[in-house]
C-alpha cells in the first residue's frame, strides 16, 4: 500500500514539475511529463492510453524512456 501511494506521489510530482517546465524556461518540461506520465500508467486507465497513444507515435523515445525507468 505504501509502495501503490509512493508511486502516485511520484508520478503527479513529475507531472507538475513538467507543467512547471513548460512554463519555466530552466527547467525542462517534455522529459518530467513523459517520465511522469509513464509512472502514472501503472496506476491509472487514463494514463495509460496517452503512454500508449505516444508509444505507437514515438517508438525511438519509447525506448529511451524504458531505458531510463529500468535504470531507477
Amino acid at each position: 500500500m505504501v509502495k501503490r501511494l509512493s508511486l502516485i506521489a511520484a508520478g503527479w510530482t513529475l507531472l507538475l514539475l513538467g507543467i512547471l517546465g513548460l512554463l519555466l524556461p530552466m527547467l525542462p518540461g517534455v522529459p518530467f511529463l513523459l517520465i511522469g506520465l509513464s509512472v502514472l500508467s501503472v496506476e491509472y486507465k487514463w494514463a495509460r492510453r496517452w503512454v500508449d497513444g505516444l508509444r505507437r507515435r514515438f517508438p525511438t523515445a519509447d525506448r529511451k524512456l524504458q531505458a531510463i525507468l529500468t535504470r531507477l
